[in-house]
């Protein structure tokens, strides 16, 4: 993958390698999530006995998400890190790795399917697919995750861990059956999702949707002639009444997609 990096932000980041991990806070302790949608399960976890800092907001595109100064000082100065792993923070997760190494409790939300037999999804090019969350059975397993961190890191508040972790459980349980009753419901040849770029699998796996995206894994990969010819004449045959734009992928490929399939 081709990924960029501030240079800057880059030095700072190696920088904090180095020195031994800081201390706990004395008050409640500083979390880093890299996502919103890992700070989400933190949230739900921690509830107040934590101060949850998520560095990429709703809309941004992690795969091309070029770090700040500011992110950098706020992973260096956290209790605790969170973030996806599988390659979905790009050249983030080496130094994310590299801290850890040096004894900061940095975790991936993604390590109860790593070394799983099956489970981790790939691609033609052997590429790990980082998009678990698609699947909200996987994501109860990522709410594993930070529940166990939290009360193996701060026990005296492991009774409101756990019960904040069983609350969000079952709400996402409640997703999870609604998910598959409501799908179910769209006849099969038209359980189908056009989209810019292949992010979906685990939910097509998961609900049964036929999933097609314009672009790889990583929207750093480029959407050839072909692969717009091959889908306009997917969207003709089988009659796909809409596709979907995503809010971090630029448009410009599915509004080819329409003009073709239109023509």
């Amino acid at each position: 993958m081709r990924l960029t990096f501030l240079f800057p932000a880059a030095a700072l980041f190696l920088s904090a390698c180095g020195g031994d991990p800081p201390e706990p806070s004395t008050g409640v302790p500083r979390v880093v999530a890299t996502t919103g949608m890992i700070a989400d399960i933190v949230r739900e976890v921690a509830g107040p006995l934590a101060e949850v800092t998520a560095l990429m907001g709703e809309g941004v595109d992690p795969h091309l998400y070029k770090p700040s100064a500011a992110d950098v000082k706020a992973i260096s100065g956290a209790d605790l890190v969170f973030y996806n792993g599988l390659m979905l923070e790009g050249k983030m997760v080496a130094l994310l790795e590299k801290l850890a190494a040096s004894g900061r409790e940095i975790r991936a939300v993604t390590e109860p399917f790593v070394g799983a037999e099956g489970y981790v999804m790939i691609d033609d090019e052997r590429n790990d697919d980082p998009h678990v969350w698609m699947d909200v059975k996987a994501w109860i397993a990522a709410l594993g995750v930070v529940e166990r961190i939290f009360v193996e890191r701060y026990p005296d508040n492991a009774e409101t861990y756990r019960a904040n972790a069983a609350a969000y459980r079952e709400t996402l349980e409640t997703l999870d059956d609604y998910a598959r009753r409501s799908l179910a419901t769209i006849p099969k040849e038209q359980r189908v999702l056009v989209t810019a770029h292949d992010a979906f699998q685990y939910m097509s796996r998961a609900y049964g949707i036929e999933v097609r995206g314009i672009q790889g894994l990583s929207t750093e990969s480029e959407a050839g002639v072909r692969d717009i010819e091959n889908l306009v004449n997917f969207l003709v045959e089988r009659r796909i009444p809409a596709v979907f734009v995503e809010s971090s992928v630029s448009d410009k490929s599915v509004l080819a997609l329409v003009e073709g399939a239109a023509a």
